[in-house]
Protein backbone atom coordinates (compact mmCIF):
# COMPACT_ATOMS: atom_id res chain seq x y z
CA UNK A 1 0.00 0.00 0.00
CA UNK A 2 1.90 3.02 -1.08
CA UNK A 3 0.19 5.31 1.88
CA UNK A 4 2.02 2.75 4.12
CA UNK A 5 5.16 2.67 1.85
CA UNK A 6 5.56 6.77 2.76
CA UNK A 7 4.49 6.51 6.16
CA UNK A 8 6.99 4.00 7.37
CA UNK A 9 10.07 5.45 5.30
CA UNK A 10 8.97 8.73 7.32
CA UNK A 11 8.72 6.61 10.36
CA UNK A 12 12.06 5.38 9.58
CA UNK A 13 14.07 8.04 8.47
CA UNK A 14 13.09 11.23 10.38
CA UNK A 15 11.67 9.64 14.43
CA UNK A 16 12.65 7.40 16.95
CA UNK A 17 10.30 6.02 19.84
CA UNK A 18 11.11 8.69 22.22
CA UNK A 19 9.66 11.10 20.03
CA UNK A 20 6.55 9.25 18.88
CA UNK A 21 6.01 7.85 22.68
CA UNK A 22 6.28 11.48 23.92
CA UNK A 23 3.42 12.39 21.24
CA UNK A 24 1.19 10.09 22.20
CA UNK A 25 1.83 10.60 25.83
CA UNK A 26 0.72 14.25 24.92
CA UNK A 27 -2.24 12.76 23.38
CA UNK A 28 -3.55 10.70 26.11
CA UNK A 29 -2.19 7.86 24.64
CA UNK A 30 0.33 6.65 28.14
CA UNK A 31 0.16 2.94 27.48
CA UNK A 32 1.90 2.39 24.63
CA UNK A 33 5.05 1.00 25.07
CA UNK A 34 5.96 -2.70 25.03
CA UNK A 35 7.57 -4.00 28.63
CA UNK A 36 10.61 -2.84 28.46
CA UNK A 37 12.93 -6.46 28.78
CA UNK A 38 11.61 -6.67 25.11
CA UNK A 39 14.73 -5.45 23.35
CA UNK A 40 16.36 -5.80 19.54
CA UNK A 41 19.00 -8.66 18.77
CA UNK A 42 20.59 -6.16 16.98
CA UNK A 43 20.84 -2.95 18.52
CA UNK A 44 21.08 -0.74 15.45
CA UNK A 45 17.71 -2.54 14.24
CA UNK A 46 14.64 -0.08 13.05
CA UNK A 47 11.28 -2.36 12.92
CA UNK A 48 8.37 -0.45 11.30
CA UNK A 49 5.02 -2.51 10.77
CA UNK A 50 1.74 -3.63 10.38
CA UNK A 51 0.65 -5.74 13.88
CA UNK A 52 -0.31 -9.00 12.70
CA UNK A 53 -0.92 -10.24 16.81
CA UNK A 54 -0.76 -13.65 17.66
CA UNK A 55 -1.69 -15.17 21.51
CA UNK A 56 -0.01 -18.28 22.97
CA UNK A 57 -0.75 -20.18 25.37
CA UNK A 58 0.89 -22.88 27.75
CA UNK A 59 0.67 -26.34 27.27
CA UNK A 60 1.98 -29.93 28.40
CA UNK A 61 2.33 -32.55 25.40
CA UNK A 62 1.05 -32.62 21.43
CA UNK A 63 -2.48 -33.96 22.18
CA UNK A 64 -4.96 -31.59 21.82
CA UNK A 65 -7.71 -33.23 24.13
CA UNK A 66 -10.71 -31.93 22.51
CA UNK A 67 -9.98 -33.57 19.36
CA UNK A 68 -7.38 -35.99 19.89
CA UNK A 69 -5.14 -34.86 17.55
CA UNK A 70 -1.53 -33.99 17.49
CA UNK A 71 -0.58 -30.89 16.47
CA UNK A 72 2.56 -29.13 18.23
CA UNK A 73 2.00 -25.82 17.23
CA UNK A 74 -1.51 -24.86 17.39
CA UNK A 75 -2.29 -22.34 14.80
CA UNK A 76 1.66 -21.00 14.63
CA UNK A 77 1.87 -22.46 11.25
CA UNK A 78 -1.19 -20.49 9.77
CA UNK A 79 -0.53 -17.75 11.80
CA UNK A 80 3.02 -17.28 10.29
CA UNK A 81 1.66 -18.42 6.71
CA UNK A 82 -0.52 -15.74 6.45
CA UNK A 83 1.78 -13.08 7.26
CA UNK A 84 1.37 -10.18 4.62
CA UNK A 85 4.55 -7.84 3.33
CA UNK A 86 5.14 -5.13 5.74
CA UNK A 87 3.49 -6.96 8.30
CA UNK A 88 5.24 -7.51 12.47
CA UNK A 89 4.33 -11.25 14.40
CA UNK A 90 4.44 -9.88 17.35
CA UNK A 91 2.78 -12.11 20.32
CA UNK A 92 2.17 -12.91 24.11
CA UNK A 93 0.73 -14.61 26.09
CA UNK A 94 3.25 -17.14 27.06
CA UNK A 95 5.48 -18.05 30.26
CA UNK A 96 8.96 -17.50 29.96
CA UNK A 97 10.01 -21.24 29.63
CA UNK A 98 10.58 -21.46 26.12
CA UNK A 99 11.10 -19.68 22.74
CA UNK A 100 8.94 -18.80 20.59
CA UNK A 101 10.61 -17.71 17.47
CA UNK A 102 13.62 -19.20 15.80
CA UNK A 103 15.48 -18.95 12.70
CA UNK A 104 13.49 -21.44 10.19
CA UNK A 105 10.32 -18.72 11.25
CA UNK A 106 12.45 -15.82 10.60
CA UNK A 107 13.25 -17.40 7.22
CA UNK A 108 9.36 -17.84 6.30
CA UNK A 109 8.87 -14.40 7.46
CA UNK A 110 11.26 -12.67 5.90
CA UNK A 111 10.15 -14.71 2.46
CA UNK A 112 6.79 -12.97 2.85
CA UNK A 113 8.01 -10.36 3.08
CA UNK A 114 7.28 -9.64 7.00
CA UNK A 115 8.94 -6.49 8.40
CA UNK A 116 9.95 -8.39 11.29
CA UNK A 117 8.69 -10.22 14.58
CA UNK A 118 8.65 -8.63 18.58
CA UNK A 119 8.34 -11.48 21.26
CA UNK A 120 7.25 -11.26 24.81
CA UNK A 121 9.45 -13.77 25.44
CA UNK A 122 12.62 -15.40 23.92
CA UNK A 123 14.02 -16.20 20.39
CA UNK A 124 16.75 -18.93 19.79
CA UNK A 125 19.22 -19.55 16.65
CA UNK A 126 20.14 -16.13 17.45
CA UNK A 127 23.38 -16.80 15.29
CA UNK A 128 20.92 -17.94 11.96
CA UNK A 129 18.53 -14.97 12.77
CA UNK A 130 21.55 -12.56 12.63
CA UNK A 131 23.39 -13.83 9.66
CA UNK A 132 19.80 -12.98 7.73
CA UNK A 133 19.78 -9.47 9.24
CA UNK A 134 15.69 -10.16 9.99
CA UNK A 135 14.45 -7.76 12.55
CA UNK A 136 13.47 -9.59 15.88
CA UNK A 137 12.84 -7.82 19.36
CA UNK A 138 12.66 -10.44 22.53
CA UNK A 139 13.52 -10.67 25.95
CA UNK A 140 16.49 -12.48 25.08
CA UNK A 141 17.55 -15.67 23.76
CA UNK A 142 16.67 -19.02 25.39
CA UNK A 143 17.18 -22.35 23.23
CA UNK A 144 14.11 -24.72 24.82
CA UNK A 145 11.43 -25.41 21.87
CA UNK A 146 7.89 -24.23 22.31
CA UNK A 147 7.00 -27.28 21.03
CA UNK A 148 5.41 -29.75 24.17
CA UNK A 149 5.11 -26.30 25.70
CA UNK A 150 3.46 -23.72 24.33
CA UNK A 151 0.81 -23.37 21.16
CA UNK A 152 -0.40 -20.51 19.01
CA UNK A 153 -4.14 -20.31 20.29
CA UNK A 154 -5.64 -17.04 18.41
CA UNK A 155 -4.14 -14.40 15.87
CA UNK A 156 -5.15 -11.48 14.21
CA UNK A 157 -7.27 -10.56 17.38
CA UNK A 158 -6.39 -8.16 20.32
CA UNK A 159 -3.35 -8.89 23.10
CA UNK A 160 -3.11 -7.87 25.77
CA UNK A 161 0.95 -7.20 27.44
CA UNK A 162 1.70 -7.24 31.02
CA UNK A 163 2.32 -3.93 31.74
CA UNK A 164 -1.32 -2.75 29.73
CA UNK A 165 -0.11 -1.99 26.22
CA UNK A 166 -2.74 -3.43 23.65
CA UNK A 167 -1.76 -4.39 20.21
CA UNK A 168 -4.68 -4.47 17.67
CA UNK A 169 -4.72 -5.97 14.66
CA UNK A 170 -3.07 -3.40 11.73
CA UNK A 171 -1.89 -0.95 14.57
CA UNK A 172 1.52 -0.09 13.76
CA UNK A 173 4.51 -1.31 15.24
CA UNK A 174 7.83 0.92 15.94
CA UNK A 175 10.71 -0.44 17.07
CA UNK A 176 14.47 0.62 17.67
CA UNK A 177 16.95 0.76 20.40
CA UNK A 178 14.98 2.46 22.96
CA UNK A 179 12.15 0.27 22.89
CA UNK A 180 8.79 -1.10 21.43
CA UNK A 181 5.64 0.96 20.94
CA UNK A 182 2.49 0.20 19.18
CA UNK A 183 0.31 3.31 17.70
CA UNK A 184 -3.05 2.55 17.38
CA UNK A 185 -3.94 2.34 13.44
CA UNK A 186 -6.69 4.85 14.12
CA UNK A 187 -4.15 7.50 14.98
CA UNK A 188 -1.65 6.83 13.08
CA UNK A 189 -1.46 9.74 10.93
CA UNK A 190 -1.87 12.47 13.88
CA UNK A 191 0.87 10.98 15.72
CA UNK A 192 3.54 10.84 12.89
CA UNK A 193 2.65 14.12 12.12
CA UNK A 194 2.89 15.40 15.58
CA UNK A 195 6.71 13.35 16.01
CA UNK A 196 7.61 15.43 12.86
CA UNK A 197 6.74 18.60 14.22
CA UNK A 198 8.33 17.92 17.64
CA UNK A 199 11.90 16.52 16.02
CA UNK A 200 11.83 20.43 14.23
CA UNK A 201 11.25 21.46 17.75
CA UNK A 202 13.74 19.62 19.25
CA UNK A 203 16.31 20.82 16.28
CA UNK A 204 15.48 24.08 18.05
CA UNK A 205 15.42 23.61 21.30
CA UNK A 206 19.51 22.01 20.54
CA UNK A 207 20.37 25.21 19.26
CA UNK A 208 19.08 26.97 22.03
CA UNK A 209 20.69 25.10 24.15
CA UNK A 210 24.31 25.03 22.87
CA UNK A 211 23.95 28.86 22.14
CA UNK A 212 23.69 29.10 26.29
CA UNK A 213 20.28 29.54 26.49
CA UNK A 214 19.17 28.01 30.18
CA UNK A 215 16.93 24.74 30.25
CA UNK A 216 14.10 26.33 32.16
CA UNK A 217 14.16 29.59 29.92
CA UNK A 218 13.88 27.09 26.90
CA UNK A 219 10.94 25.14 28.23
CA UNK A 220 9.26 28.18 28.90
CA UNK A 221 9.51 29.43 25.06
CA UNK A 222 8.81 26.00 23.76
CA UNK A 223 7.28 23.43 25.73
CA UNK A 224 9.76 21.01 24.88
CA UNK A 225 12.65 19.27 26.88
Amino acid sequence: MQHDTDLFTTIREQLFTAVIGDVMDAGGLIRQFLPPEIRALDPDSVLVGRALPVLEADCAGETIAATGESHSFGLMFRALDELRANEVYICTGASPRYALWGGLMSTRARALGAAGAVLDGFHRDTREIRSMGFPVFSAGAYAQDQRLRGRVIDFRCTIEFGNGARVAPGDVIVGDIDGVLVIPKDHVADIVAGAVAKVAGEGAVREMILGGEKTAAVFAKTGIM
